[in-house]
């Protein structure tokens, strides 16, 4: 007689939370986080048809997927868009598993409010630099994508700590001399704007070899975090990807010679 196999007590008890964390830990991802979506926010209902209850929000810290991307067919493929289809896939795996769908911030126009549905799962503060700050990570996270499920576990997503105040200020608020602010080389960062044509030109230029090669400057000198600052190699491959968007912008919009 063939015996069922029975699945480990702690197998049993762990929690949802824990089971996404560890399957994205795979890949150097980490659950950023989640909350639970009204219907004003128009998430599309997962295939099941149920609505979605849940939607967990999934990005970086530092430099943690930088491994398994550049090990991935994504990274040495040669088609565009390497990260995204690498996170695409990923995204689409995890929620084809768990009946839920998955919403990237690339996806677009429409976007979908990245941004704000971040500042709904975790604390987060705007920056002199248009970037979310994050109390641990400083300026070096992002948010790869997000899943949206039919079922919201027990406890999963625990009511917020009323202990937690001290994490409700905003950091940059209390920086001395936002070196942020001084460190940019053309200065493209304001404090309420970004001139992104002066950065632009900055690093197509021959003085721009730091940025390229190691990273924005300015998002460098930020204080906060600084062990999460991207390794070398991952700062330049979005260094190259924003230059490169940006030469492909240019040629749509140059008018034709005649």
């Amino acid at each position: 007689m063939i015996q069922a196999r029975q699945i480990p007590p702690a197998r049993k008890q762990m929690h949802f939370r824990t089971q996404l964390s560890d399957a994205l830990a795979v890949h150097g991802l980490r659950l950023r986080g989640g909350w639970r979506p009204v219907a004003a926010d128009a998430i599309p209902s997962p295939p099941c048809g149920r609505p979605a209850r849940v939607v967990w929000m999934v990005g970086t810290v530092g430099s943690e997927p930088w491994p398994a991307f550049r090990a991935s067919s994504f990274y040495s493929d040669g088609m565009p868009d390497p990260l995204d289809r690498w996170s695409r896939s990923i995204g689409q795996e995890l929620a084809q598993r768990w009946d839920g769908v998955a919403l990237f911030p690339f996806d677009g126009p429409p976007y979908h409010p990245f941004q704000q549905w971040a500042s709904r799962a975790e604390t987060l503060h705007a920056s002199p630099l248009m970037l979310h700050i994050h109390p641990e990570y400083g300026l070096w996270h992002s948010y790869r994508f997000a899943l949206a499920l039919p079922t919201l576990h027990v406890d999963d997503l625990p009511d917020p700590d009323p202990q937690r105040s001290g994490e409700d200020e905003n950091p940059c608020l209390s920086c001395d001399g936002k070196p942020c602010l001084q460190a940019c080389p053309v200065q493209a960062y304001t404090g309420a704007t970004f001139l992104l044509e002066a950065c632009a030109d900055h690093l197509s230029g021959s003085g721009a070899q730091d940025c390229l090669q190691s990273g924005c400057l300015a998002r460098r000198a930020c204080p906060l975090g600084r062990e999460f600052i991207q390794a070398s190699a991952h700062a330049a491959f979005h260094m190259e990807a924003f230059t490169q968007a940006r030469s492909v912008k240019q040629n749509r919009v140059r008018p034709a010679k005649r």
